[in-house]
């Protein structure tokens, strides 16, 4: 096994470029995620204190609230995790590039089953991510059906 040097691993930044954008996107997408899971819970803890407060004004009403936003706050930890998930198996996948360059393995399986992976659970996390979303409208929806029937 002969030394390398820097001239073969260029190749191997090259390549893993891709990956680190990757992980640079999808921490925009978390951040993004994470705010939405803490207006859901500061939602969720101002209706529990009116809740608490006013026991009898339109108890259903904020229960079935409380669930909808306890639905959405689980999509949004799903979310969170397969997205984190994601950067973790990107972030694995550029050191197993450069391991595979200095050792000179030949283990295109392994690297493209952490390609695979990695993309799978970020497919996930858009998903439940979407969800969330649809969601959130179903419940907006249902909002401006019962102020336009009180109305």
């Amino acid at each position: 096994m002969g030394a390398i040097t820097v001239a073969d691993l260029i190749p191997v930044l090259q390549v893993a470029v891709g990956p680190v954008i990757l992980v640079s996107g999808v921490g925009l997408l978390l951040l993004t995620m994470t705010n939405r899971l803490a207006r859901v819970i500061d939602r969720s803890r101002l209706l529990y204190r009116e809740l608490l407060a006013s026991p009898g004004t339109d108890r259903l009403n904020t229960l079935a609230q409380l669930r909808t936003l306890d639905e959405r706050a689980r999509l949004l930890q799903r979310a969170i995790t397969l997205a984190s998930v994601s950067v973790l198996l990107a972030a694995l996948l550029v050191i197993v590039l450069f391991l595979t360059a200095i050792f000179r393995w030949e283990d295109p399986w392994l690297i493209g089953l952490l390609f695979i992976v990695c993309m799978l659970s970020l497919i996930g996390s858009l998903l439940a991510f979407i969800r969330d979303l649809n969601r959130s409208l179903e419940a907006l929806r249902l909002e401006v059906d019962q102020v336009e029937a009180s109305a």
